[in-house]
């Protein structure tokens, strides 16, 4: 059997253990030799070692795939806050125009509502409103 081309032979020294390693799992990875799988795995390792100077050890389309996957969230996000601001400023005209509120009140209260919110970490329900104002 002739040597490939551009391939060089140089010794190896490796555990027993690591090459039996590579003997039992080289075919799992489809490699046609037991030495390509060696040559994977020290590309694999390589660009492991060098990841932080060099980006092209995470393909481009790995990439490009991570970025539609959080640019389609940010759609979706923006798309539910929409419609949640929309659904907020219906109750708040349907409020203005069944009550009768005076400019200094509405300062209070939406100072009153900061503090609550924030003590609550923004998790504010209709629940916690309903108690809040029985008190």
């Amino acid at each position: 059997m002739s040597a490939p081309k551009d391939k060089k032979k140089f010794l190896l020294w490796a555990y027993p253990s690591s090459l039996e390693l590579v003997k039992n799992n080289y075919r799992k990875d489809n490699c046609k030799s037991q030495s390509e799988f060696i040559e994977r795995a020290i590309g694999y390792y390589v660009g492991r070692v060098t990841a932080d100077d060099d980006t092209s050890y995470l393909p481009n389309a790995f990439l490009s795939n991570m970025k539609s996957i959080v640019a389609e969230s940010d759609n979706r996000h923006s798309k539910m806050l929409f419609k949640l601001s929309v659904e907020i400023a219906i109750m708040q005209n349907l409020v203005a125009a069944t009550n009768n509120i005076d400019p200094l009140s509405l300062e209070r209260l939406r100072g009153e509502c900061a503090k609550e919110v924030k003590r609550l970490n923004g998790s504010f329900s209709f629940e916690d409103a309903y108690h809040w104002q029985k008190e």
